[in-house]
Formats: C-alpha cells, structure tokens, sequence
C-alpha cells in the first residue's frame, strides 16, 4: 500500500548543512565514505523482515543509490533497548573507531523526555560531533505509535544548540496515524517497532531531507562553528567523558565474582565482557575516576537468579539493589540503573555484593559493566 506523508514537515531543526555537503562531495567525487548509524531497537531492524528493509539499510541504499561512482560502506550500531547514556559510553567503540563520514544518531523512544537524558544524549552528540573525524550528524527522533510520545522536546534543545539537523516522525508519520489515514496496525505490530512499510515510511522522511541537502549541494554553507570548536554545553555535560569498564579494559578486586571468557563476535551479543557470580556474599569492587556511576547487567527473563547491591564510597545508607530478575517477558534486558549523579570530580569505590541468591538459581548474576561518566 502506498502511504502519503508530508515529509517537508519531517525538518524539525534545519541546522548547519556543511559537513553533510562536504560528505556529499566527496561521495560525489567517487571518494569512499562510511555511513554509520547509531540507537536502539529500531536502528537495529527490530520488526524488519531482514536487515535490508530496515530504515537504516534503507538510508545506507540511498547513498549507494545516489553516489554509484563512491564505495559506500554501512555500519549498524543499533542494539535494542538501550539509551544515549549507553549510548555515550559505546559510541566511540562501536561507531566513531570507523570513522564515519555521515552518522544517524536516534534516541528518542527509549530516551524519557526528561533533563537527565537531555544531559546524557548532550554528551552522546558532543562525543560524536567533537571527533577527529568530523562526522556529518543527522539527528532522527521515532514516536510511539500508540500515543505520540517520545524525547523530542528535550533531544530538540541539544539539536538547536549544536546547530544539527532533525527529523522526526512525530511531525509526519504521527498526524497520519492520529488521524486515521493511516492505520497503525499496517505500519507497526506493537505501536512501537516498525514493520516493513513503517522502516519504508521513516527512510523516506530521512532520504526526501537529505534529496532536499543534496538539491543545494553546490551553494556553500559556512561551518557552524570554529574548527575544533563546541558552543557552550546547555547542561551539566557529566556524561560526555563516559567510560564503560569490562573485563577487558580494567582490573577490579575479585571476591568470587568470575571474568567471562567467551569472546564477543558482534555488539548484539551483549552478555560479554562482564563478570558473573553466583554465591551470597560474592564481590567485585573496583577504583574508578569520575563524577558519576551507572551499572550495567542482565535482566534475565527466566527466574529466579541472584540479587545483588552497589555500594559507592562505603555509603550503606544508600546502596541500591539490582535485581537481576526480569518481570517482563520479550527477552533477557541489558539493563542501566544509574547509582550516582555529580560527585564531587576523583577516584571513587565502586562495590557490588551478591545478597541474595535461591536454591533453584538459572542462572548467574551477570554484570556487564559498571560506567563512570565525567
């Protein structure tokens, strides 16, 4: 079936359009560029019947498409469930070591549209924008299909700051849905993830914005900003520096908790890295330099499996509980709690106990990492 959409209304934040130009170019010349994409479940495919008929496999073909005499190549960075403030802390290992020409970046369904994720997703575009290779950035927001909703207020304030482009879908697929032109249930299973015709719908608000950049193509655009240079953040920017600490790059103490050593063959095998335990009483702590803690583990579907606790700086008064049993039922959850916010700047305990564990345990506790922001 064929949808009508206005997607000249997709253009939410026109922005600066020079480093997208300058990839334009260079495609054009016949250099070789890399196209990256970065988010969650839908960047990922989720729902696509393959992986060529997701939206972001469908960007990737309109640069091949339209650039024929350049070697595009396509990096999906997408992994379900998961939110800028993973986000910032992967995008350099996952993405930005590539060094993309031209990088989709989409947060907005699994962002809340609160300030906390305004910062995370701040750090998460000043990390990306901010690399030596000069990235173009295009910024998309998705919608629930169900109640329109979605991060957009708060990712919009970072797009305007940086002067980068943003699409949404909340402005052109939304008002279709709302209004009954176009039934949710023919472009969406679960009014959230796509089906073919929903990735078909929100490519086509993204390739007819980037026809309408590559109409101009030839008049010149300043750069937004001083080369190497960032405006002023419009947050507290504690998240920008994020490092995620896994059995590879760190050395913590060691009370019963086991490195994994299974290797990781790709990003969507996300349960590596990390540390298991299975005992009452079984510890890991590490030192770690920085401003704010997250902990990073397995939501596992199948129960019971064991409880743990964090404790920073020996404050027992405000240890938080991880709860390593899942209450839904879609898949084991790479799930985030965030244990501290702006602490004073230094070296920081980080321990993690296991205090709870049953007889008829399934599996594990599994620790995936614990991320320091700054």
């Amino acid at each position: 079936m064929e949808y009508h959409i206005q997607t000249e209304k997709g253009m939410i934040n026109r922005g600066n359009w020079n480093r997208i130009k300058k990839c334009m170019r260079r495609a054009r010349e016949g250099k070789a560029i890399t196209t990256g994409f970065l988010g969650g479940s839908i960047t990922q495919g989720s729902l696509s019947s393959k992986p060529e008929t997701c939206y972001a496999y469908l960007v990737y073909k309109w640069w091949k498409e339209k650039f024929p005499q350049s070697e595009v190549t396509f990096i999906n960075a997408g992994i379900g469930g998961t939110t800028s403030q993973f986000g910032v802390a992967r995008v350099e290992d996952h993405l930005l070591r590539y060094r993309p020409d031209f990088a989709l970046i989409e947060f907005a369904v699994n962002d809340e549209n609160t300030e906390f994720f305004e910062e995370t997703y701040e750090g998460l575009i000043r990390k990306s924008y901010g690399d030596g290779c000069e990235p173009a950035i295009l910024l998309m927001n998705n919608v629930k299909y169900d109640d329109g909703l979605n991060a957009e207020e708060m990712h919009l304030r970072v797009a305007k700051n940086y002067q980068l482009p943003m699409v949404s879908m909340r402005s052109t697929i939304w008002p279709e849905i709302e209004s009954n032109r176009i039934e949710r249930s023919e472009i969406t299973p679960d009014n959230l993830h796509p089906n073919d015709a929903g990735h078909a719908l929100v490519a086509k608000v993204i390739t007819d914005f980037l026809e309408r950049i590559y109409e101009e193509l030839d008049r010149e655009e300043d750069e937004a900003f001083g080369h190497g240079q960032l405006p002023v953040p419009i947050t507290a920017n504690a998240y920008e520096n994020s490092v995620r600490y896994q059995n590879g790059n760190s050395q913590p103490k060691l009370q019963g908790f086991e490195p994994d050593p299974e290797p990781q063959e790709n990003i969507l095998e996300i349960f590596r890295n990390g540390w298991t335990a299975s005992c009452e009483g079984d510890k890991i702590s590490f030192t770690i330099s920085c401003t704010g803690i997250a902990v990073q583990y397995r939501k596992a579907v199948k129960h019971p499996v064991p409880i743990a606790r964090v404790i920073v700086d020996d404050r027992e008064e405000d240890a938080v509980i991880l709860d390593g049993n899942f209450e839904e039922d879609w898949g084991d959850c790479l799930h985030i709690d965030t244990i501290t916010r702006h602490m004073e700047p230094g070296e920081h305990k980080v321990e993690i106990c296991i205090t709870q564990t049953h007889e008829n345990d399934v599996a594990p506790f599994y620790l995936v990492s614990v991320i320091g922001s700054n």
